[in-house]
């Protein structure tokens, strides 16, 4: 990887906005599409979830900001009443990886965005 490359932000060497628009897409679609996870998303807009969603993790990989949304520990806080936990975080993360497999993103792009993921844990579960 030159120096080029690694003074790029995640989201710039993923693909910037296009990318992160096509995966939270392909995202949500397995995660209402699995039974382990899609009841902490019944009832949901989820038009309004993916522009957050689009938002944050375009500020989590070192894009523009323009999420407005609230702190990962409020915005989950429900979710955690319901039983939200470490298995289900699991799933999520599956997706997460599975999702940018399948648009071709290279595996060292993918281990860099799970490790931001991962690193929300404890706040999306209010630990």
């Amino acid at each position: 990887m030159s120096t080029e490359e690694i003074s790029l932000s995640l989201y710039d060497r993923i693909g910037g906005a296009a990318a992160v628009d096509a995966a939270v897409d392909v995202f949500y679609d397995k995660v209402l599409n699995d039974y382990r996870i899609n009841r902490f998303f019944e009832g949901i807009d989820m038009s309004a979830l993916a522009v957050k969603q689009k938002a944050f993790f375009t500020l989590a990989f070192g894009g523009p900001n323009t999420y407005t949304g609230q702190d990962l520990r409020s915005a989950h806080a429900g979710l955690v009443k319901m039983g939200l936990g470490n298995d289900h975080f699991n799933v999520v993360m599956e997706h997460l990886g599975a999702t940018m497999q399948e648009l071709n993103v290279p595996a060292e792009l993918i281990a860099e965005a799970a490790a931001l993921a991962e690193s929300t844990r404890n706040d999306v579960l209010g630990k």
